[in-house]
């Protein structure tokens, strides 16, 4: 099967991102949200990302902002599925709400589309039923997709083997490197790695070992790289974050996920809304002297 039109479903930080690298591949595009504020700003936040490629890798920013030009934003249902090669949804991280969409977009999308979710930490076979279409469901699960380019596929047990090869030439079009995960886990491979740090991160500061600066300077200092615990949960979105940290009963974890939930009820959710651990567009981390 040959994948030309591609609807992304919920216009958060990852669907947007995948929206924008699919309409740069090419793809047709459309992008659907409940909210319409939501799209308004997933536009504005596609025309930053193009900018800042245009600046860092000398990507043309005319060519990237046409294609966005060419992006159908909807808070239709049935203009978003209209012949539609394949669905991603990336909506909130919450089983209820996903068995919402998928219910809905099961019985309106076209016969021929492939059903895929890009969840964090869930699992496909916790929606292919309700979606109708078991066989035609996976997880095709996308990372940073401009800087971290990699996309997991993973299946459930009901899932048709054919469509594994069409995904990952799928996800080789949108240039991310493909990696087919052979059984069901929570997390995939680089996400249950990454949750044990973060999950660990975060007891450390809810028990009050360290504070975000210390653990995120240790972690900077001893792996060398740009980013610690906390900027990258800032980055992820601290309500994903949550989602996760709540159903673990620990009790570091459920210490975590109060203080978590202290933060997003004051508006704090992240690099998206311009504040979680750190505030941006100018983070401490990102400062010269803060590893000093």
């Amino acid at each position: 099967m040959k994948i030309k039109n591609v609807c992304i479903l919920g216009a958060g930080t990852l669907g947007t991102r995948v929206a924008l690298q699919a309409a740069l591949s090419q793809f047709n595009v459309r992008i659907y949200d409940i909210n319409p504020k939501a799209l308004d700003t997933s536009k504005k936040t596609m025309e930053t990302i193009v900018h800042q490629l245009a600046k860092s890798s000398g990507f043309e920013a005319d060519s990237g902002l046409n294609a966005i030009q060419g992006i159908v934003f909807t808070d239709n249902p049935q203009v978003a599925v209209q012949d539609a090669d394949i669905i991603n949804e990336s909506v909130l991280e919450n089983v209820k709400v996903k068995n919402e969409v998928w219910e809905l977009f099961g019985r309106i999308a076209p016969e021929k589309t492939i059903f895929t979710t890009n969840t964090s930490f869930l699992l496909p076979s916790m929606f292919a039923e309700i979606s109708g279409r078991p066989e035609r469901f996976c997880a095709l699960h996308f990372h940073d997709v401009f800087y971290a380019k990699g996309v997991d596929i993973m299946p459930h047990p009901g899932t048709d083997p054919k469509l594994i090869p069409v995904l990952e030439a799928f996800g080789r079009s949108l240039e991310q490197v493909p990696v087919v995960i052979q059984k069901e886990n929570h997390g995939y491979l680089f996400n249950a790695m990454l949750g044990a740090i973060l999950s660990t991160a975060g007891k450390l500061l809810a028990n009050g070992v360290g504070s975000v600066e210390a653990i995120d300077k240790s972690y900077m200092v001893n792996f060398r790289v740009d980013m610690g615990p906390f900027a990258i949960m800032d980055s992820i979105g601290l309500d994903t974050v949550w989602h996760v940290t709540v159903n673990n009963n620990e009790e570091g974890s459920k210490a975590f996920a109060a203080l978590l939930k202290g933060m997003l009820d004051q508006g704090k959710a992240g690099v998206k809304s311009g504040e979680g651990f750190y505030k941006y567009p100018n983070p401490a981390f990102r400062q010269p002297g803060f590893l000093t």
